[in-house]
């Protein structure tokens, strides 16, 4: 018959260190797949009013935002308290406005230049002439499709300065 040998008491096996760089890869690709950058530094306030009837936009690389605001309380002193528009990581004027809109068009693809989608983030204490001014410039290069991007929520709730 065969003999059966005891094991020893205490000896802890190796750890195989062959999946570790296996390991290593799948965690680089994990946060290369998670992180997102950011676009552009908020100079502007922008606390964005509710809406009751919203829908999430679906694809965003199809979208060019536009901020407005009151300067943050860093840039305040040099710009003023009157709401500002931020296009990119810059202060603009309303007539500005339309040059941007056709600096992003053509940065991007052939195919996505007819379907894109201008997002104003305004503040909900701007005052409407400024965004109607807005509006008036994305007329003028045929930036029809517009977005309001607000929260979800109770609309009423707006009324509450």
């Amino acid at each position: 018959m065969s003999k059966f040998a005891k094991k020893k008491d205490g000896d802890v096996p190796a750890v195989s260190t062959a999946s570790l760089p296996d390991i290593v890869f799948m965690l680089l690709f994990f946060f290369m797949t998670v992180t997102v950058m950011k676009d552009s530094t908020l100079k502007v306030e922008n606390t964005l009013p509710n809406a009751s009837e919203t829908k999430k936009l679906e694809k965003k690389d199809r979208v060019i935002y536009i901020y407005v605001g009151k300067p943050t309380s860093q840039y305040e002193k040099v710009f003023g308290s009157e709401p500002k528009i931020q296009l990119n990581d810059k202060f603009a004027g309303p007539s500005e406005v339309g040059d941007y809109i056709l600096q992003e068009r053509a940065k991007k693809a052939q195919e996505l230049q007819n379907v894109l989608t201008t997002a104003l983030k305004v503040d909900k204490n701007a005052n409407m002439g400024l965004i109607s001014d807005i509006k008036q410039e994305l007329r003028k290069v045929n930036a029809l499709k517009v977005n309001y991007t607000t929260y979800e929520g109770d609309a009423f709730m707006n009324l509450n300065r």
